[in-house]
């Protein structure tokens, strides 16, 4: 099962990152599924990810709090209404925007809906 894990985290990182390029694909899905993937087989890459840079805040605030920042909820719901933009303008198939339309929305309901993440001890500013 471990192998399996980590193929499933290497696939679903690899996915991620080409989400990046292509406003078709999210990324944020498929990184979170692979810090998961990797915390069940190796815990050094998920804690990899954990440390990232970009992504490793984010990824502690959902880990933690299940909460998204504002400033990603607002980018994941813009490029989700691209995307489904993009469908609109290049489909010739009459159910696709209808399916895509159930699927994105209730994607972008569950993003929205999501709390705010609550204030970090270290990072607030004191009072003079």
């Amino acid at each position: 099962m471990r192998q399996l894990y980590l193929c499933l985290g290497y696939g679903s990182l690899a996915l991620g990152v080409i989400g990046i390029f292509l406003p078709v694909l999210p990324t944020t899905p498929f990184v979170l599924l692979a810090v998961w993937f990797f915390a069940r087989s190796n815990p050094a890459l998920a804690e990899r990810l954990y440390t990232h840079p970009r992504f490793g805040h984010l990824l502690t605030t959902w880990r933690d709090q299940r909460a998204i920042p504002r400033r990603a909820k607002i980018y994941a719901l813009s490029m989700l209404a691209v995307s489904y933009g993009l469908v609109l303008w290049l489909t010739e198939i009459e159910l696709l925007p209808f399916i895509l339309a159930i699927i994105m929305g209730s994607v972008a309901l569950y993003i929205a809906t999501r709390p705010a993440p609550r204030e970090r001890p270290e990072s607030r500013i004191p009072e003079a």
